[in-house]
């Protein structure tokens, strides 16, 4: 079977100098595997994007080092989450005929009568599954259908999840995926209220002030005719 091609040369830039090569749009990465000892590597960085968008990180690919040839799964990534793009790449090497273990995403689909009747809100809680198999077999993505989740409460677990053929799901069965809550709806506070009763009591300040006024005027008349 075919699979995408990268290529990689081996690095010799090491440690603080790697930011070098990042500003050059060159990708470090690391290459590692059962009984294999691990090697750098550096690589284009829109080379590496353009693949990853098409295999994911469960698709095989081709790393040609040095003319070699060694079937690879991108298995660590390190981000830079400013930008969005991978600082450092891990790729693990596989044994075609050895089954291996990885992470799955889940997709939904389908529309939730729940949802769609305004009954409840959809929450999705497991975004991937553990799988075990052949490389070569390893999908893409595992695909559930939420059209049975029509009332609050209903709910979709591990166990309700079809594997492709060659495929073993290892998560644990009883784990819920998806599943119906109730909508919640926020009280809004009152505010009137609070106006009003601000009102009245800046009413009350103003009828305080004016009396205390007054009093303080007749207090200087008096003091001006004693004085007069």
């Amino acid at each position: 079977m075919k699979h995408p091609q990268l290529k990689a040369t081996k690095r010799t830039v090491l440690g603080k100098q790697i930011k070098k090569l990042r500003r050059q749009g060159i990708l470090p990465a690391n290459v590692y595997g059962k009984d294999l000892s691990s090697v750098a590597l550096e690589l284009p960085l829109t080379d590496f994007m353009s693949v990853y968008k098409e295999v994911g990180e469960t698709g095989l690919i081709d790393l040609m080092v040095e003319e070699q040839k060694r079937p690879v799964l991108i298995k660590n990534m390190h981000m830079n989450f400013r930008t969005n793009l991978p600082l450092h790449v891990d790729f693990y090497q596989v044994n075609l005929k050895e089954k291996v273990k990885t992470m799955v995403p889940l997709v939904l689909l389908n529309e939730s009568p729940a949802v769609t009747g305004n009954i409840g809100t959809l929450l999705q809680t497991l975004n991937e599954v553990e799988v075990e198999a052949l490389p070569e077999a390893l999908p893409e993505n595992i695909e559930v259908s939420i059209e049975s989740l029509a009332a609050v409460e209903d709910q979709l677990t591990v166990a309700d999840l079809k594997a492709p053929e060659g495929v073993t799901i290892l998560t644990d069965e009883g784990q819920v995926l998806a599943k119906i809550a109730e909508i919640v709806v926020e009280e809004e506070p009152v505010a009137e209220e609070t106006t009003e009763e601000g009102e009245q009591a800046t009413d009350e300040n103003q009828e305080t002030t004016k009396e205390d006024s007054s009093t303080a005027d007749s207090t200087e008349s008096s003091s001006e005719q004693k004085e007069g």
